[in-house]
C-alpha cells in the first residue's frame, strides 16, 4: 500500500531551526550517544523494503561516495519518499548531529533549492527540490560498540555531512561541504528565506577582514593567485592529498590578526555539536597553531571570484566563490569545505 505524502508546503516548517523538528529532542550524555538513538528511531520507521536502501554495511563502497552537484539520485533514502513521520525522525538525527548553527546552515541550504527553482523557472522542479536529500546508515548503531563503528551521510545539492561513530565518540566528521547558491540573496523570493539572506555570512566576512588587515609584506606571502580557483581541491575525492602548506603562517600574523584566523577556524568547527567542535579545536591546539597557513586568490572585494584556503598539520579548510548566481549576479555561489588530513570517513591516509 502506498503512504499518503504531505504536501511540500506543509512540510517546509519541518527544516527550520526551533519548529516541530527540535521538539522532543533530548541530548544525551554525548553527540554519539544522541546520534546512536536516532538513527535506531528513524530506522525503526522503516519497511525491509526502505531499510535495504537507507541501510548499508559500514564496509559499503558507498560510504566514501560524496559529492555536492545536483544528481538524478544517490545513495540512501530520499527525503522527498518519506513520509511525515520519517521525515521528522531523518532530521531529529541530522539535528543530533549538528549544532544548532550548523543545522540552521544545513536548513538554509536545503530551503536554497526552493530559491533557486523559482530563480531558474519551469523545468528546474526535479533538479532544485528542497526535499531531494539522502539519509545513508552504514552498520547497525544500536549494537554500535567501540569495535563496530557505525556511519551516517546526509546529503544532496551543496551539502554532504559525514560522520563516524564508535561507542560513545563521534570519530570522524568529515567531509563537512557547505555551500549557498546565491551566496547573497539580491531580490525578494517568496518562501522562508528572504531578501539578503546570507547563509554562509561568517566564513566569507571573517575572511575578507582578515586579508583586508593585512599589511603589504604579509599580503605578499599570503596571496598564492591574482585569480581564484574555480572550485575547491579534491571535490568528491574520499580523501584529501596531504600538500605543503601555502600562504602566510600563523606566527606572521599580528595578533588581532590571530583571533580573526582562529575566529574563522571556529565558525567551521562548530557546525557540529559543541563536544565534537572543542575536539577539533583541541586538535588544532595540539599541534599548535603556529603550524596553521592562511592562504588566498583572487579579489578582495565581494563581487569578484576569491578563494582561501587554511590548512594545518590535521585539518584543511577551503572556500570559493567565483560563480555566478542564476541571474548572472558575479561571484554569489560559495563552495566551503572542512576535511580531515588524518583520513575523512575515519580511514587513514595511505
Amino acid at each position: 500500500m502506498k503512504r499518503s505524502r504531505k504536501p511540500l508546503l506543509l512540510v517546509l516548517p519541518l527544516l527550520l531551526v526551533g519548529t516541530a523538528i527540535t521538539v522532543g529532542l533530548q541530548r544525551s550524555a554525548s553527540p554519539a550517544a544522541a546520534m546512536r538513538q536516532y538513527a535506531t528511531a528513524f530506522l525503526e520507521t522503516l519497511s525491509d523494503e526502505e531499510l535495504a536502501v537507507a541501510q548499508l554495511p559500514y564496509d559499503s563502497a558507498k560510504r566514501t561516495n560524496w559529492h555536492f552537484i545536483p544528481k538524478p539520485t544517490r545513495k540512501g533514502m530520499v527525503m522527498r519518499e518519506m513520509t511525515a513521520g520519517q521525515r521528522t525522525a531523518a532530521l531529529r538525527l541530522v539535528r543530533a548531529s549538528l549544532s544548532e548553527a550548523g543545522y540552521e546552515k544545513a536548513s538554509q541550504i536545503m530551503l536554497l533549492e526552493g530559491v533557486l527553482r523559482e530563480m531558474e523557472g519551469a523545468g528546474s522542479e526535479e533538479r532544485r527540490d528542497p526535499l531531494k536529500y539522502y539519509v545513508t546508515v552504514f552498520g547497525d548503531p544500536a549494537n554500535a560498540g567501540d569495535e563496530s563503528p557505525w556511519g551516517l551521510s546526509f546529503e544532496g545539492h551543496h551539502l554532504s555531512l559525514n560522520f563516524v561513530c564508535a561507542g560513545d565518540e563521534v570519530v570522524d566528521s568529515t567531509p563537512q561541504f557547505l555551500a549557498s547558491n546565491p551566496a547573497t540573496i539580491m531580490n525578494q523570493v517568496s518562501g522562508p528565506l528572504s531578501k539578503g539572506t546570507r547563509v554562509l555570512r561568517q566564513e566569507e566576512t571573517l575572511a575578507f577582514e582578515l586579508v583586508g588587515s593585512l599589511d603589504d609584506a604579509q599580503e605578499n606571502q599570503a596571496v598564492i593567485a591574482a585569480e581564484a580557483p574555480a572550485e575547491i581541491r579534491f571535490a568528491g575525492e574520499a580523501q584529501p592529498e596531504r600538500t605543503e602548506p601555502a600562504g602566510i603562517a600563523y606566527t606572521a600574523l599580528k595578533p588581532e590578526q590571530q583571533k580573526r584566523l582562529q575566529e574563522l577556524v571556529t565558525v567551521y568547527a562548530k557546525v557540529v555539536p559543541t563536544e565534537v567542535s572543542e575536539a577539533r579545536l583541541r586538535e588544532i591546539l595540539a599541534q599548535d597553531w603556529s603550524n596553521v597557513h592562511f592562504a588566498w586568490a583572487g579579489a578582495q572585494e565581494p563581487g569578484i571570484g576569491h578563494y582561501y584556503r587554511i590548512q594545518g598539520p590535521t585539518f584543511l579548510i577551503e572556500f570559493v566563490n567565483t560563480q555566478p548566481d542564476p541571474a548572472g549576479n558575479p561571484a554569489n555561489h560559495i563552495h566551503c569545505v572542512w576535511r580531515d588530513l588524518d583520513g575523512d570517513f575515519g580511514l587513514p591516509i595511505e
